[in-house]
């Protein structure tokens, strides 16, 4: 793992080098704009442990529209499905 230290992760690290890049940065403003308008919309709200799920994800070339957004259990978002090599599709 490239942000581990003496076999713990290495939180300062990581957010130096990855969290704090514009890329990441402006991922991470796209996602709480999606998660704001779930809300809004009566969708979603605070504590009900889904995720706002992009059909198309960002770094894909999906956007924030709301077309493209969909609310998710975290169970849901944050599996992928895998390959009989255990890869992901």
């Amino acid at each position: 793992m490239p942000y581990m230290t003496n076999g713990k992760r290495d939180y300062k690290r990581e957010n130096r080098l990855f969290n704090s890049k514009p890329s990441e940065i402006r991922k991470r403003v796209l996602r709480n704009a999606a998660r704001r308008e779930m809300i809004k919309l009566g969708l979603a709200k605070k504590g009900d442990r889904k995720d706002v799920d992009h059909i198309r994800p960002l770094d894909k070339g999906g956007s924030g529209s709301r077309s493209n957004l969909r609310m998710r259990s975290t169970h849901s978002n944050r599996s992928f499905r895998r390959t009989s090599s255990n890869d992901m599709a």
